[in-house]
């Protein structure tokens, strides 16, 4: 219960912060909402879930009910007859509470399943939600290229007119032209690159990878970051599996104890007795029914206590599991928190270098008008200023990524 109650309040704490951050991104969440009621893996996941439940129906039944069946080929002879044939029906029935025991047992084996679904469904999230930030870096990274390009060409129209008053030679013109065959060549190649994360997409979402995927034209890293806290990983579905495990092993050994038990059993015998032809007296060819009650009694079976003992280290080995992946997840934590942190400050060291860059174009382009441009620096600035902007896209790619991998870690 304490778990659920943790559970909602960082689901609902997360469930503000997304949605600020998406305000201009609903595409995002419907890719989400689509990937999941399409996945085959997590239908997979269900598909086992609903098989292992089932078992608690193929656990509830008792042992087959014995049939038998026998013919005197040499009739004995009784005081009242000769014994012609015999039937008999016999049924074992396990310990009391055994049967409940097994559908305890097999309940929490369903308990652990249902965890790799909520596993595979923050898996999905998160990969989808990296690849839709992959593919929002590629097209704003593409629309800077093509601003630079066409920046670039009034550059050159600029040097044209400089050529023709003598103010620049034509090496000039052709440094700017392949300069912008330079920015074209990776404009394509991000197009290329766009195409195959567009098919990631699609992969993800288990539908045609031709379907084109719509992208927020711009991102923003929030003014503040949410708090987290390395106690939220404690209601983490990987480690929550591992108590459920747990649990299981629990019901393992209590059902074991119920199975040392003995089994009780009972049945009848029916003889078919023939009458004597030679007598007459009043059971004269009486048949015999035998009620019988039978006891089965596990004394010399060390199995029951080999398995105690399995269930023992298999509860330790879990145990150290739970604790090696807890380290993990907050190793891994650590880690995404550090690089958020570091995105924060990238942000803003390349966004000072974006303003200076721009700031020392604009003393270029004014130096035009005394006729002092020199179009080498223009170049040279031109390639810094691409450079910080860049940059700039990839820290926002960052901190989204690292975001998504937090929301994974303690939604």
């Amino acid at each position: 219960m304490t778990y659920r109650v943790v559970s909602i309040k960082i689901a609902l704490t997360l469930g503000a912060f997304f949605l600020s951050l998406f305000a201009n991104a609903q595409q995002l969440q419907s890719l989400i909402d689509e990937a999941l009621a399409n996945s085959p893996e997590i239908q997979k996941f269900e598909l086992q879930y609903q098989r292992v439940s089932e078992k608690v129906n193929e656990v509830n039944t008792l042992p087959n009910t014995e049939f038998g069946a026998g013919y005197f080929v040499s009739e004995p002879e009784t005081r009242t007859g000769a014994q012609r044939f015999k039937v008999s029906v016999k049924q074992m029935l396990p310990w009391f509470g055994s049967i409940a025991s097994r559908e305890q047992y097999v309940a929490s084996l369903a308990d652990a399943n249902y965890e790799d679904i909520v596993i595979a469904k923050r898996k999905l999230m998160a990969s989808v939600s990296q690849s839709y930030y992959n593919l929002y870096a590629n097209q704003a990274k593409q629309a800077v290229l093509q601003e630079q390009i066409q920046l670039l060409e009034s550059y050159e129209t600029m040097a044209l007119t400089s050529v023709e008053v003598g103010k620049a030679s034509a090496v000039d013109v052709l440094r700017l032209q392949m300069r912008q065959n330079d920015l074209q060549q990776l404009k394509d190649i991000l197009q290329q690159q766009f195409i195959a994360e567009q098919s990631n997409i699609n992969n993800l979402l288990n539908r045609e990878q031709e379907v084109p995927i719509t992208v927020v034209d711009e991102l923003y890293i929030p003014s503040e970051d949410f708090e987290v806290s390395a106690e939220d990983l404690k209601v983490h579905p990987e480690l929550l599996k591992f108590e459920k495990l747990y649990q299981s092993v629990e019901q393992s050994n209590l059902l074991n104890q119920k199975e040392r038990s003995p089994m009780i059993g009972f049945g009848l015998d029916y003889i078919n007795v023939e009458k004597r032809p030679d007598m007459d007296f009043s059971d004269n060819g009486k048949d015999i029914f035998m009620p019988m009650v039978s006891l089965s009694i596990p004394i010399f079976n060390r199995k029951h206590a080999s398995v105690s003992k399995q269930n023992a280290l298999q509860q330790q080995e879990l145990q150290f599991e739970q604790e090696a992946r807890l380290n993990t997840l907050e190793t891994l934590l650590d880690k995404v928190l550090t690089e958020r942190a570091s995105a924060r400050i990238s942000y803003g060291t390349q966004s000072k270098n974006l303003q200076q860059a721009k700031d020392a174009e604009t003393i270029l382009i004014k130096n035009y008008e005394t006729g002092t441009i020199d179009f080498k620096d223009v170049l040279d600035i031109q390639e810094l200023q691409l450079k910080f902007q860049m940059a700039q896209i990839e820290v926002v790619r960052s901190y989204y990524i690292q975001s998504s991998i937090i929301n994974y870690l303690i939604q």
